[in-house]
């Protein structure tokens, strides 16, 4: 048998946990939000203007989407980890 440390939380502890958890898939959510309403601009611009300025915004609204996206899932992923840490430190 494994000979593990168990962790005792209090409950303001354990509350404060669920909360910074819960913080964290706001954000992942947030990050979502703004990648899907970027994605949105840059269709909604290259269908309804047909000026040749709105074509590079459009791009750009593209472009910088999926980064977005990929920044919020790591974010949410490094402070997942980092809350799995401080509640197991080996």
């Amino acid at each position: 048998m494994e000979n593990k440390t168990e962790i005792k939380l209090s409950n303001s502890d354990r509350l404060a946990l669920d909360r910074t958890h819960l913080a964290n898939e706001r954000t992942l959510l947030a990050y979502v939000r703004t990648f899907i309403g970027m994605v949105s601009a840059g269709i909604a611009i290259l269908k309804v203007f047909d000026f040749l300025w709105t074509k590079p915004i459009a791009f750009l609204f593209l472009g910088c989407s999926i980064p977005m996206l990929v920044v919020g899932i790591y974010r949410y992923v490094k402070t997942g980890n980092d809350l799995k840490k401080y509640l197991d430190p080996r």
